[in-house]
């Protein structure tokens, strides 16, 4: 086990060619506790070869787009897609580097492949970095915890917007903010959307609406409907700087500790 606590850190981003790879790339850069030295993206990626930092929009840092780890790193940040996420958790795991996963979309099966990662390094599997929407989780759950006793019920319906280039609905944060209410108020059905007879809504379930709109970057709004009155809970991206930034910090945290599995309330202190 090695628990690295140099002031710089040697960075490598996975999916380093796509949008929120960009991001990454460039607000490392102008971050002095890292240094960009491995930018990854697929085999098929007509952006082999280009300097990341280009891309980026930040100017030429010296590394190329690749899609092999030439590079010694201290820690790995993947934001790609399913496949590929897969594909470097296994590497991050035989290597030992530390590996913070952002890509949404996993598979149930894909997922438990990754946390294999765990055993024998550090890991962070995070649906969504933004620090603000890792506090709303927060505060969902103790909205949750303190409604479940209530006689007449509360019906929990969740609606999330993104970008129209988005490929997975609902959002994995929409999903992970599901998971966290039926935790606490134990609904067994969620529900994607209604159309047609459906009939009453039973309070086994949980509503899900996916909104896809030009550049949104993401938000969610997380509906607690009573009798009487009505909690909601919102939060909005306004840049995908906030998942970069929340992205860089876990790497930071993840670095300081053993090999095992981690989650952004461990990086928040939740």
């Amino acid at each position: 086990m090695q628990i690295i606590m140099s002031d710089v850190l040697k960075l490598a981003v996975n999916g380093a060619g796509g949008r929120m790879g960009r991001r990454i790339v460039a607000l490392a850069q102008a971050d002095a506790g890292f240094d960009v030295v491995l930018a990854l993206d697929s085999s098929a990626s007509p952006l082999l070869g280009q300097d990341a930092g280009e891309l980026a929009g930040v100017g030429k840092i010296g590394v190329p787009i690749t899609s092999e780890v030439t590079e010694h790193v201290d820690v790995m940040i993947d934001y790609s897609v399913p496949a590929a996420c897969v594909e470097i958790a296994n590497i991050c795991g035989e290597r030992s580097i530390p590996l913070v996963v952002a890509t949404t979309g996993l598979t149930e099966e894909q997922k438990q492949t990754v946390l294999v990662a765990g055993q024998t390094t550090q890991l962070i599997i995070a649906p969504n970095t933004s620090t603000a929407v890792n506090l709303a989780m927060k505060l969902v759950e103790d909205a949750a915890r303190a409604l479940k006793d209530l006689n007449d019920g509360v019906d929990v319906e969740i609606v999330e917007r993104h970008h129209r280039f988005k490929e997975d609905a609902p959002s994995g944060t929409a999903l992970r903010f599901g998971e966290i209410v039926a935790e606490q108020l134990g609904q067994t059905d969620h529900v994607h959307g209604r159309h047609g007879l459906v009939g009453q809504r039973k309070q086994s379930e949980i509503g899900y609406h996916a909104l896809r709109t030009g550049d949104n970057v993401g938000e969610h709004t997380i509906v607690f409907g009573m009798m009487g009155e009505t909690l909601e809970i919102h939060v909005r991206g306004h840049t995908r700087d906030s998942y970069a930034f929340g992205a860089l910090n876990a790497a930071r945290y993840l670095v300081t500790q053993g090999p095992g599995v981690y989650n952004m309330n461990d990086v928040l202190g939740f």
